[in-house]
Parts: structure tokens; sequence; C-alpha cells
């Protein structure tokens, strides 16, 4: 009866997908986990249900995220007033950027490849940015949160200075692998063969218009009938935040949006340099985009309050004003809030109940070794799919991929690269993930429509992965 604990979030998965209630069907396989643990008793399984999404917030990691998820509501709210969202369409505009559909793909591409800092603020500036833009386009809002995550973990894992790199480099030096830890990772990139793909693919997308399955029947909605969003639907993020006017005294300058998105970027560095001491690869990544994202309200706060920003040398707003609506933008953010702890106490309870040494001990080692870095990669996907989380794919399976490299002489870069490979699909597909979370909040998609539009792309990506990985371990 050992496969029972696969049972708790392949529930949650399959009854969000069906249901099209995410909500409800995390509390579910969180129930019926807790209730496993609690010897399959439901009314201890309710209270132990209770006692677990309390310890969420006992982890300072979870818990900065968490307020980091209602900060961004805030600066949405903010930007969104200010008029600096329209100021940057109009100038976007005058660019060519926002007059075709083409230009406007590539803008939310571009943006995603170049903001590398953090796989959440990645999400965040390419949907606030990107947003308004193809609104007037009629393209999707499940095409823009595509677009939002598919730059986001496969960017940051693909150019790791950052968090994502900080994690690696700790998992390798547990191994013991210090000296040529930095090497090893860099060549291992190479090998992230699902990173690539989903970075190419979607360039592919922006350039040629190409597309398939549901995302093709959501785009031919959007531009047959306007409709943004599927009929029923429920963006991730309240309409009001979304839809919010400019103020009255608005000039509509598009610095009032990058100012405030810069100093959030830069600060995520400042963060990184001195939460480890001076090692950017070191630092926190939670605790630098907490920073962050209070920095970029600050700073928009302040700029908004200056006399000459608003029209006629007036002032934007004042600071009451400007924290009315950084509540009102996080009080749109609840929903995505609860969402996360959900998931996060999900994975809670899935990594009680040793879901991933389960699956590494029923796919054994048995196999040819020319196949194990395809077996690592699908083990590794199935692990980050279930738990929505890249990381705790890393943390389960470099453990067992590295040292079983080493003792069948197999090529190591190749077997970390397919565990790095595995976890940025869990990542990027997973309803569970936080960050397809935050794709979906930052597009104002409705997150369950987000995963299925994305899963066929997702999905022939992964099978290209494992041709890949095949083929790799043939001829290395």
């Amino acid at each position: 009866m050992d496969w029972i604990v696969l049972l708790p979030p392949i529930l949650a998965i399959g009854l969000a997908l069906w249901t099209k209630e995410v909500y409800l069907s995390l509390l579910a396989g969180l129930w019926l986990g807790t209730t496993i643990i609690m010897g399959g008793n439901p009314i201890l399984g309710l209270r132990e249900l209770i006692d677990q999404l309390v310890a969420v917030f006992e982890d300072p990691g979870n818990t900065r995220i968490l307020l980091f998820s209602l900060l961004v509501g805030g600066l949405i709210a903010l930007v969104q007033a200010s008029g600096g969202v329209l100021g940057f369409i109009n100038w976007a505009s005058g660019k060519g950027w926002g007059q075709t559909r083409r230009g406007a793909e590539l803008l939310a591409w571009a943006i995603g490849m170049v903001i590398f800092v953090e796989s959440s603020i990645t999400c965040l500036i390419v949907g606030a940015i990107s947003r308004p833009l193809f609104d007037r386009l009629n393209i999707p809002r499940e095409k823009l949160a595509f677009y939002c995550d598919s730059t986001s973990a496969a960017v940051c894992m693909s150019i790791p200075l950052n968090g994502w790199g900080a994690m690696v480099l700790g998992l390798l030096a547990a191994q013991g692998i210090t000296d040529g830890a930095v090497s090893l990772l860099a060549t291992a990139l190479l090998f992230n063969f699902y990173a690539i793909f989903a970075i190419l693919f979607s360039l592919l997308l922006a350039i040629t218009g190409w597309r398939y399955g549901s995302m093709k029947t959501a785009e031919i909605r959007a531009e047959t009938t306007g409709q943004l969003i599927r009929p029923g639907g429920t963006p991730l993020v309240a309409a009001e935040i979304v839809e919010l006017e400019p103020v009255v005294d608005s000039s509509y300058k598009a610095r009032h949006l990058i100012i405030p998105i810069a100093v959030m970027v830069s600060t995520i560095f400042f963060g990184l340099y001195v939460t480890g001491n001076g090692a950017i690869m070191q630092g926190s990544g939670s605790t630098s985009v907490l920073w962050a994202v209070i920095a970029a309200v600050g700073i928009a706060m302040i700029m908004y309050a200056l006399p000459g920003s608003g029209k006629d040398g007036k002032a934007l707003m004042n600071p009451r004003e400007s924290m009315a609506l950084v509540l009102k933008g996080s009080g749109g953010l609840i929903g995505m809030v609860v969402l996360v702890a959900l998931a996060f106490a999900l994975g809670q309870v899935s990594r009680a109940l040793e879901m991933g040494p389960y699956i590494i001990g029923v796919v054994g080692t048995g196999w040819p070794t020319w196949w194990l870095p395809a077996i690592i990669f699908l083990v590794g996907s199935f692990v980050s799919f279930t738990l929505g989380s890249s990381w705790t794919g890393f943390a389960i399976l470099i453990p067992i991929a590295l040292p079983l490299a080493e003792g069948l002489g197999i090529s190591m870069p190749l077997m970390l690269g397919a565990v790095l490979a595995g976890g940025v699909f869990g990542d990027h597909a997973s309803p569970l993930s936080d960050t397809s979370l935050i794709a979906s909040m930052s597009a104002a998609s409705d997150h369950v429509d987000h995963i299925n539009t994305q899963l066929p792309y997702t999905l022939t990506l992964a099978g290209f992965t494992v041709v890949a990985f095949l083929i790799a371990g043939l001829v290395m």
C-alpha cells in the first residue's frame, strides 16, 4: 500500500483540471494527505490539515513569498493608477512594439529573457508591461500567462546568477562537490534541454504566430469575440486591479512604471549581495524579492507625491491615497496568497509522506545506462509536477543522480542537466507551482485555463526533451 502516498497531489491536480475549482481541489488533496498521515482517521486528518497550514508560516521563506505576493498587488495598483502603464504603452506603440501581435509577443519574450534574477519577478514584470498591449490587440490572457511562465523558471535556471544557482550549488556542496562545482553547473546547463526548448519554442511562437491545441481555441475566441478570458473564467487577480483607471491628475508618463520596476530589479541584486555576504550566488531569493517589492512600492509612493509628478506641476497623489491603493491592490491578491499557502502545505504533506524516495524506489536502477538520463528527467518531472516545486525535485534527485552517474560512469553534467530539466518542467507545467500561479496572477488569467492551454505545449517540449536525453545518453 506504499503507493497510497501518491494520491494526495494526484487528487489535487486531477480535481483542479477536471472541476476548474483549484481551491477546493487543493484542500481535498491536502485533507487526504493529512488523513493518511494520521492513520486514516479523517477527523484527526482535519486537525492535522489546520496544523499544516499554520506550519506554512513557520518557514520564514514561505512567509516572505506570501508577503511578496500581497505587496505585488499593491505595486500593480500603484503603477496602474499612476498612468505609468498607459504611458509605457504609448511609448512602446510609438516604437512599433505594441502595434502588431508579433511585436507585442516578442516584447513579452524579450522582457522575460532580460529579467532573470528571480522567477516571480520575471512573471510580474512581463505581465505588468505586456498585459495592456495584449489586451489592446485581443491576444488572450492565457497566451500572456504562457509567456510569463515560459520565460521565468527556464530563463532563471539557464542564467543562474540568482537564488536558483545558489540552490543547486548548495546541493552540490552537500554532495561534497565544492571544487569545480560552478564548472559542473555551467556545463550541465548545456544539457538542460527542457529549459532550452522552452525558451526557443516561445520565441518561435512569437515570431511565426503558430498555434495549436487549446491555446489555438483561446486565441480564436479572443480574435473573434474580444473575450480575453473564457466566459465563466475567473482571473487570478481581482478585476478592480487590472481595470483600475489612472487618477485624474495623471500625465501618463512611462517612467512612472519603468522607475519602480528598475528599482525592484536592482534591489534584487542588492538583496542577493547582502544576504550572501558579498556572494550573489549565495544570497536568499525570498528575502531579496521581498526587499525588492517593498523598495519598489516605497519609491513609487515617493515619486507620485512629488510636485510635478502630475499635471500642471501638481503631485500625482498624496501618501494617504497611495497607501489606500496599496491596500486595495494587496486585497485583490488574497486569492492568490491562499492558493500559494495551500500549495506550500500540500508540498509539506507530500514530503512527510516521503513521496520522492518512494518514486525513486519504484523506478530503481536496473536500467541500461544510456536510458538513465531520460529516466531521471521523467522521474524529476513527475516529482516536481506533483509537488509543484522544482527545488524540491532538485533536492530529492541530485543526491541520487550524481552518485549514480559516478558509479556507472555516466557523464555527471548530463545527469545534473537531466535533474535540472525535470525540475524546470514541473515548475512550468504544474498547477501547484508558485511560478505558474504568479504567471496566472500577473496575466490576470484564469489559472486552470492557463494550465490547460499551456499543457499541450509543455508536453510537446517534454517529448522532445526525452528524445534529446536518449540521444545524449547513447553518444556520451
